[in-house]
């Protein structure tokens, strides 16, 4: 009894944990646990680190320790220093062009990552709802499926029955059971399918890839979308975090430009140094005078003379960057337009289809019933009504696509706008 129990605690773990989760709260559990992106993330606190990395020569920096050692002769130095029973030295930089270009070229590349980590965030939260709406769409037609398949073992089993009592032809019987079993065929598919949706959307979530999401039924609201295409284009252009970060690194390349051109500036440092000799090191015999405790402080002035044909190559370079970054945004905004455009005008025609999938399911469902009315009255065949079933069934599912198509459509165009995740809150 042990050893069954274990191998059924190793095969319920096998299996993994089936979460239901609403909408809302798959997106949320995406924005917390997703790996992209918190890989983004930890790229936006390598960019925030790198502004104190640059600011670090800002602030000053002391060190201490000895230098002490027995001298024969003429005391020499100990790297630049004279020997020393303990010394203490201190820099900073006072005035220094280029590194503070670099420290707000820092803050600039600091800021470009955050939008990434947004452009990141949106993308995770779109493609949440996208496998959101596929599992649930897979869950949904599962269950129609069983319930038809449900449906055709009955019919199956009245037509062997009359086909025993001698009222109906054995292909009749034969109908029937071809139907049952390529509806069960039917069922293991999407039962697969059902399953994979629900493990893709798990994965997303930050799940293993044996655990399986499956969406818990709720009634969603309405959503807000633009009035006009024109209106959604105008949005999409405004909002994109992807123009917004060619703006960060174009601003960025600017102050590397200016940084590199004041490299013709003067540096100024700040310096500060202090040391006690030891007497042992006979000062007194090479000097006029001796002091033990020693100090300086002072700044240190560098001014470039001839920097060099690499200053203004280097600026060249980067300008030549820039010309490129403008060209990508700018193809990038024309990219947003026409995707902007695609997503308003699909949804207008996922609206047509609906109502389209709608009327023929009507009519499916209208004709299902003349056909069970004529059944009853024996002037039809029970295989016609079968027929008359399955394709209700197809109309079904064709509506069910329909209505998902427009919902997947209307996601689509918000995340165009980058109004999906206020829309999810």
């Amino acid at each position: 009894m042990q050893r069954l129990a274990v191998l059924l605690f190793a095969a319920a773990a096998a299996r993994g944990e089936v979460h239901v989760l609403t909408l809302r709260q798959s997106v949320e559990r995406a924005l917390a646990q997703n790996p992209d992106l918190a890989l983004a993330r930890l790229e936006e606190r390598k960019a925030l680190e790198g502004v104190r990395i640059a600011k670090d020569p800002f602030t000053p920096r002391i060190t201490v320790g000895s230098g002490l050692a027995y001298s024969s002769g003429f005391p020499m130095s100990i790297e630049g220093s004279a020997p020393s029973v303990f010394q203490a030295s201190a820099t900073q930089f006072l005035f220094n062009r280029p590194q503070s270009y670099a420290v707000a070229q820092r803050k600039e590349d600091a800021r470009t990552a955050a939008i990434a980590t947004s452009i990141r965030k949106d993308e995770v939260a779109f493609r949440t709802t996208t496998l959101f709406l596929d599992a649930e769409k897979a869950a949904r037609v599962a269950e129609m499926a069983r319930k038809e398949v449900e449906s055709l073992q009955k019919v199956a089993d009245t037509a062997k029955a009359r086909v025993e009592g001698g009222y109906e032809l054995p292909v009749s019987a034969k109908q029937a059971a071809y139907n049952l079993a390529r509806g069960r065929q039917s069922l293991e598919t999407l039962e697969a399918s059902q399953a994979d949706a629900e493990t893709s959307l798990a994965i997303v979530l930050g799940f293993g890839a044996e655990d399986r999401v499956r969406p818990a039924a709720e009634e969603r609201g309405t959503l807000l979308l633009p009035e006009s295409e024109e209106q959604a284009i105008e949005e999409a252009v405004r909002t994109n975090p992807r123009l917004r970060r060619f703006q960060s690194q174009i601003a960025a390349k600017g102050l590397e430009i200016r940084g590199e051109k004041a490299a013709r500036l003067p540096r100024i440092d700040l310096v500060a140094q202090y040391a006690m000799f030891a007497k042992f090191n006979r000062y007194e015999d090479y000097f006029r005078t001796f002091q033990r405790n020693n100090g300086q402080l002072g700044v240190s002035v560098q001014l470039p003379i001839l920097p060099g044909p690499g200053v203004s190559a280097t600026a060249a370079d980067t300008e030549a960057d820039i010309a490129r970054l403008r060209i990508e945004m700018n193809n990038t905004r024309n990219q947003i337009t026409i995707e902007t455009r695609q997503a308003f005008r699909q949804v207008q025609q996922a609206q047509r289809g609906v109502e389209v999938a709608r009327l023929a399911l009507e009519l499916a469902r209208d004709q299902l019933s003349v056909n069970l009315a004529l059944l009853q009255e024996g002037r039809i065949p029970l295989r016609q009504v079968e027929e008359s079933r399955i394709a209700e069934s197809d109309r079904w599912i064709g509506f069910y696509d329909a209505q998902y198509a427009l919902e997947r459509a209307r996601w689509a165009l918000l995340h165009q706008t980058g109004d999906l995740l206020a829309a999810l809150r």
